[in-house]
């Protein structure tokens, strides 16, 4: 009796064991060292350095792995996109500010250890810009490229100086965009860069 019943035993964890092994073998997760190096190139900048990722891709993430190579758009919003077109997933890596901190050189090391400054400390305060744009202001917003261009008059929901970015809508039920100032009167749908 004994004898037969560990023979079904052995044939029924025999008969398992390839089911698990093809399930595991069939769940594959995306290589999130892939998305990190995918990021670091298309910004130009590595971990931690001005202008690249904050911090490496959430290591909990289990995304399923991309046929292709996911394409990676950005900087936008201080992030760059990350997608899978073909399976529909698409993931934000935030970035270090990299325009004036990557003008201004290296950060000095002169100050004592606990008060040396880092990402983590306050900014110096920036002198504050003139506002071209005012809230209420009528604005063309425009999105386009080299190729081609589009415009549309909007009303800006905020102040805003050159190069802020603020919120405008078309009217007051309408939901807001998100749009950079260019000049005075002229906003701009950040990502179109070339025109």
């Amino acid at each position: 009796m004994f004898r037969l019943s560990s023979l079904l035993l052995a044939a029924a964890l025999t008969s398992v064991s390839p089911a698990l092994a093809q399930m595991q073998g069939n769940q594959k997760f995306e290589n999130l060292d892939r998305i990190d190096s995918l990021v670091a190139m298309t910004v130009g900048a590595n971990l931690g350095e001005p202008g690249g990722p904050a911090a490496p891709v959430d290591r909990r993430l289990r995304l399923a792995a991309c046929p292709t190579t996911p394409s990676v758009e950005g900087p936008v919003f201080g992030a760059a996109m990350v997608q899978c077109a073909a399976l529909g997933w698409r993931i934000r890596v935030p970035l270090i500010a990299g325009a004036s901190a990557a003008a201004s050189g290296p950060v000095p090391r002169s100050a004592p250890a606990y008060g040396a400054a880092n990402r983590f400390t306050r900014a110096a305060p920036v002198a504050a810009k003139e506002a071209v744009v005012r809230k209420g202001d009528p604005v063309q917003l425009m999105a386009g490229n080299a190729v081609f261009s589009v415009s549309r008059m909007m009303v800006a929901d905020e102040d805003g100086a050159m190069g802020e970015t603020i919120r405008v809508r078309e009217d007051k039920k309408s939901a807001p965009i998100f749009a950079q100032v260019v000049q005075m009167g002229v906003v701009r749908i950040p990502g179109f860069n070339d025109f």
